[in-house]
């Protein structure tokens, strides 16, 4: 294993709970413990606990923080009110993605936002040369948080065992602050990247192993088992979420990804937004679709989409779903193609037909 690659707070439980650690995004992560398909209909049946520390933190403060954030991100987040979050995107003038995030008020003046691992410090500085006059400041967090990921649906069940936070009143999207398993200053979020219910809880770094631990403890009568980053990517396939680099990219725009929801075309300017709005009324050239194959073959990134021998599109993700036993993933297709019932995909000199869907697997 590289020496050049980071780890989170939480490494030596992974190896101590036997898993299997992979480079990824710079990160020596653990792929999985006892097995993708346990881990993930675990997620789905009772509940998982995932290490999502390689996560990055932004805090955005100061007078202008909210209009700020509105002229560089699609969503509005001037309309925040303090305790919730927001899903949004950072685009380049072309419309292009800088990355997803989720934004988090916790005052007037104050925002707390999570940014992908692998774009943590080119999302910092891409911020830091907007600021021009405004009034903020944006401050680099990585190193101070440690993030946990408790999904399921006994994740509540469970993370009550642990914290004296009405779990209950969290609506989805919302926050509290406080206290889990001992540690103070936690936020803890009703989010996730899964499909099911649960919650995703930053903690100071130095806490991580202690509440980690004090969760699995708690869980595991209940069937909570630790979960890596194979089942992650089975989840949120499943349930439609996009990855950065693959579902969304410099080269992929929100209106092509499907997230045209994030994008509010009634607030003042904001960057991208004039591409964007040519894309949302003329259409983009090439759209993000889900599929799923009658095959056991499964189709991954870069396998070519095909409309009788034109090849239309390219797979972004591809992966085999536990839920419903058959491979599941998403592509890119040219524009008038996207709805063709006759799409196929080739998979090592085999063509297999596409069957588009227009819902997420799992809701």
């Amino acid at each position: 294993m590289s020496e050049t690659l980071a780890r989170t707070p939480l490494y030596d439980l992974h190896a101590e709970l036997g898993g299997r650690l992979v480079p990824f995004a710079g990160w020596e992560m653990p792929v999985q413990y006892t097995g993708i398909i346990e881990e993930h209909m675990a997620v789905r049946k009772t509940a998982g606990l995932f290490d999502v520390s390689h996560m990055g933190e932004a805090r955005i403060r100061g007078r202008d923080a909210a209009a700020f954030l509105d002229r560089i991100m699609t969503n509005e987040l001037s309309t925040l009110k303090p305790g919730a979050a927001r899903y949004t995107l950072m685009c380049q003038p072309d419309g292009g993605c800088v990355d997803d995030l989720i934004v988090y008020r916790f005052s007037e003046t104050e925002f707390l936002i999570c940014l992908n691992a692998s774009n943590a410090q080119k999302d910092i500085a891409w911020m830091r040369s907007l600021i021009g006059t405004a009034k903020v400041e944006v401050l680099d967090e990585c190193a101070a948080w440690a993030q946990l990921a408790i999904q399921g649906p006994l994740a509540e069940q469970i993370l009550a065992l642990t914290t004296s936070l009405p779990l209950a009143s969290i609506r989805r999207f919302g926050f509290l602050v406080g206290e889990v398993a001992g540690a103070s200053g936690c936020v803890v979020s009703r989010t996730g990247y899964t499909g099911s219910a649960g919650f995703e809880i930053y903690l100071p770094a130095a806490s991580a192993t202690l509440v980690a631990r004090a969760l699995l403890a708690a869980g595991k009568p209940l069937g909570l088992i630790p979960a890596g980053l194979g089942a992650r990517d089975s989840l949120r396939l499943e349930a439609g979420y996009p990855l950065y680099g693959h579902e969304i990219s410099e080269r992929i725009s929100p209106i092509q990804a499907g997230l045209a929801w994030t994008v509010k075309f009634t607030k003042a300017q904001f960057i991208g937004r004039e591409a964007l709005r040519r894309q949302a009324e003329g259409g983009p050239p090439s759209s993000v679709v889900m599929f799923s194959l009658d095959d056991r073959r499964i189709a991954r990134q870069g396998a070519i989409v095909f409309a009788g021998d034109t090849a239309v599109g390219e797979v972004l993700s591809g992966t085999l779903s536990p839920v419903l036993n058959k491979p599941i993933g998403t592509a890119l297709v040219a524009a008038g193609f996207t709805g063709s019932s006759e799409l196929t995909v080739d998979i090592r000199g085999t063509r297999l037909p596409l069957h588009i869907s227009v819902e997420p697997f799992v809701k």
